[in-house]
């Protein structure tokens, strides 16, 4: 092999690994999972308090300011990732949707029960 080739590890399947490589690729998606969770709730928190308020008949003309700051926060989780040393190389399409859908999901609820405590207080 040449300096410019990397041999690759062929693929295990799941009866190939051992317990311990299940265990580090379970808290690998636990990890992930709980960063996804963290800046979605972020993301809700600051929209709440970044975007004023709606007026009486409940229109906000600056939501499309607060579902921006939700895909900022779907962008920077790779960032996040690769800062404190999760792989990111296995990752499919797949895996990147349930992290952006994770992160939609709880800035989602979030900003709504923000915004539903503000209008009942």
């Amino acid at each position: 092999m040449s300096d410019g080739e990397t041999a690759e590890q062929p693929q295990l399947t799941k009866k190939q690994k051992t317990q311990q490589e299940k265990q580090a690729e379970h808290i690998g998606r636990m990890k992930r999972t709980l960063i996804a969770c963290l800046l979605g709730m972020f993301a809700g928190v600051l929209s709440f308090y970044i975007i004023p308020s709606a007026d009486s008949a409940g229109i906000n003309s600056h939501t499309l300011l607060a579902f921006f700051l939700m895909l900022a926060a779907v962008v920077v989780q790779k960032h996040i990732f690769m800062l404190i040393g999760i792989g990111t190389e296995k990752l499919g399409g797949k895996d990147w949707f349930y992290q952006g859908f994770m992160t939609f999901a709880l800035w989602f609820m979030t900003w709504a029960i923000l915004l539903t405590s503000a209008i009942t207080a």
